[in-house]
């Protein structure tokens, strides 16, 4: 991934601690970069050896909401990048807890070549239908590229 998208305003990444896939991808970038990382980790995926070693700080957690809970935390901002089962789970821990109050941080969703397109019409629609009350579509930022991320104050961080 190449952080320098955003010259001079990468300042650190907060991930969830593992050197594979795109959250490994983005801890390589913006290291190289100059960011500095923060890998945040449960046990369980140290144990199966997928933690990124190469963090500046790697904090290992007892389980995943532990791990959670630490990096909504850290986090200033989150950036959703494409990912699987994990990603979704964290992405909407990051967007209810800011719909609730928890937290005020910008949640953003990466939405390369319409990865998130039928999540975004299948939240879209659960909205339509009063499922989901309308602001919580509008905290949730979907952006094509980081370079149009939105809204302005938000930091490159990753939840992936």
């Amino acid at each position: 991934m190449n952080c320098n998208v955003l010259p001079g305003t990468l300042l650190s990444v907060v991930s969830g601690g593992a050197c594979v896939g795109m959250m490994g991808a983005l801890a390589d970038g913006a290291r190289e970069a100059g960011a500095h990382t923060l890998g945040i980790i449960p046990q369980s995926l140290v144990d199966i050896e997928v933690a990124d070693r190469a963090s500046d700080e790697l904090v290992v957690t007892d389980g995943m909401l532990a791990r959670k809970a630490l990096m909504i935390d850290k986090a200033d901002a989150f950036l959703t990048l494409p990912g699987g089962l994990g990603t979704l789970d964290e992405l909407f821990e990051v967007w209810t807890t800011g719909t609730l109050g928890v937290h005020a941080k910008p949640v953003v969703l990466l939405d390369v070549d319409g990865f998130y397109s039928g999540l975004t019409e299948w939240l879209a629609g659960l909205s339509a239908q009063n499922f989901m009350h309308g602001n919580a579509m509008r905290s949730l930022h979907v952006v094509p590229t980081v370079a149009a991320r939105t809204p302005a104050s938000c930091a490159v961080t990753s939840t992936s």
